[in-house]
C-alpha cells in the first residue's frame, strides 16, 4: 500500500501542512523540522503524487514538443537544445514524433492538453493551423519551431530556408555547375518548397542554368538512395552535374547510391549539397557540403519564447524569431 502524505505526518509529529511545505516550501518550515520529515519520507520511501499536485496547481512541469520525424538527427537537436533549457526552468519535455501525420499530432495535442502542459511547441505537419488556435485559446501557449505563419497570432522559430536554398545553388553555379537538380520531398512542406523557391532564385540569375525538380515521397536516406539510383541510370548527357537535396538524411541517401554504383563521381561528375549540416555530414565517404541551420539554438530559443509568453504575454519582445543559415562547404561540392 502506497505511502501517504498523512502517514509521514503521523510518523514525524507534524501537521500535514508542515509535511507539504517541507515538499514545496522548505523555506517555511525549521531547518531541524525539515530534516525530521525528509528522515521519516527517506525511511517510510515516500513518493509524492505529482498528478494530483498539478491537479490542484492546474498545470504540469513539464512541455509538450511535437516534431515531424524524430528520427532526423535535426529535430533529434532540437529537442536536445529545448531541453537544456527547460531543465533550467526545472520543466520536462514531453516528445511527441507525428511522422507527418495531421491525426497522430491532433492525438498528441489531445494527450498534452490532458496533461496540462505549460505549452506546446511544434513543427506543424499540415498548413491547418486551426488546432492549434484552439489550443492557445484554451489557455495553452503555442510556438512554432522551425514553421512561421506570415499574419498569424503564433509565435514562432525558424530559419530563413529560401536563403538557404539560394547560398546552397549560388555555391554550385559559382562552381562552374548549370544543370541543377533540386531532389525534395513533398512539396506540402513548407521548409521544402522555400529552399525550392531559394534555388529557383538563384538559378535565374545565371541564364544558362537549368534546374530540374525530382519529386520524392519522404525525406529519409531510402528516398535519397532511390533519387541517386535514378539519376546514376541515366545518360551522361541527360544526368544534372550538381543536386541540391532539400535535406541531408536525403543527401546521404544520394551519396550511397552514387559512390556504390560507381558510375558517377561525387563531386567531378555531380556535386552534392545538402541541408541541415547534421553530425553524419562530416563522417560520410565523401564529406558533405550543407547548408547549416542551428538545430540546438532553435530548441533552447522556442522554450525562452515560450517562457517569456507565459510569463509576460503582452510584453515588448519579439515573437517571431529568424535566424540566418550558413552554408559549410565540404569535399561534395569543391573535391
Amino acid at each position: 500500500m502506497a505511502v501517504s502524505v498523512r502517514d509521514v505526518a503521523a510518523a514525524a509529529g507534524v501537521a500535514v501542512g508542515t509535511v507539504s511545505n517541507v515538499l514545496n516550501h522548505p523555506d517555511k518550515v525549521a531547518p531541524a523540522t525539515v530534516a525530521r520529515v525528509q528522515a521519516v519520507i527517506a525511511e517510510l520511501g515516500f513518493v509524492r503524487n505529482d498528478a494530483a499536485r498539478q491537479l490542484r496547481a492546474g498545470r504540469s512541469r513539464s512541455i509538450g514538443l511535437v516534431v515531424p520525424d524524430a528520427g532526423n538527427p535535426f529535430f533529434a537537436d532540437v529537442a536536445r537544445g529545448a531541453e537544456a533549457r527547460a531543465d533550467e526552468g526545472s520543466l520536462a519535455v514531453l516528445l511527441g514524433n507525428s511522422d507527418e501525420d495531421p491525426s497522430r499530432e491532433d492525438n498528441y495535442l489531445d494527450l498534452f492538453r490532458e496533461q496540462r502542459v505549460n505549452g506546446v511547441l511544434i513543427t506543424p505537419a499540415s498548413g491547418d493551423v486551426e488546432k492549434l488556435s484552439r489550443l492557445q485559446a484554451a489557455g495553452i501557449p503555442v510556438v512554432l519551431v522551425d514553421h512561421e505563419v506570415p499574419g498569424s497570432a503564433f509565435c514562432s522559430v525558424s530559419v530563413d530556408d529560401v536563403e538557404g536554398g539560394f547560398l546552397a545553388v549560388r555555391h554550385l553555379l559559382q562552381q562552374g555547375r548549370r544543370r541543377i537538380a533540386f531532389v525534395g520531398g513533398p512539396s506540402s512542406i513548407a521548409q521544402v518548397a522555400n529552399r525550392l523557391r531559394g534555388a529557383r532564385r538563384a538559378v535565374a540569375e545565371e541564364p544558362r542554368a537549368t534546374l530540374e525538380v525530382v519529386g520524392m515521397p519522404a525525406l529519409t536516406v531510402l528516398h535519397g538512395r532511390a533519387a541517386g539510383e535514378e539519376i546514376a541510370a541515366r545518360a551522361d548527357v541527360e544526368r544534372p552535374d550538381a543536386v541540391f537535396a532539400a535535406n541531408d538524411l536525403l543527401a546521404v541517401g544520394l551519396l550511397q547510391a552514387l559512390t556504390m554504383l560507381r558510375t558517377v563521381r561525387v563531386p567531378e561528375d555531380i556535386a552534392l549539397v545538402g541541408y541541415d549540416d547534421i553530425d553524419f555530414a562530416t563522417a560520410t565517404v565523401v564529406p558533405l557540403t550543407s547548408v547549416r541551420q542551428p538545430a540546438q539554438l532553435i530548441g533552447r530559443t522556442a522554450v525562452e519564447l515560450l517562457l517569456r509568453t507565459i510569463s509576460d504575454p503582452d510584453g515588448d519582445y519579439e515573437r517571431r524569431v529568424r535566424f540566418r543559415p550558413e552554408l559549410v562547404v565540404r569535399r561534395s561540392t569543391t573535391g
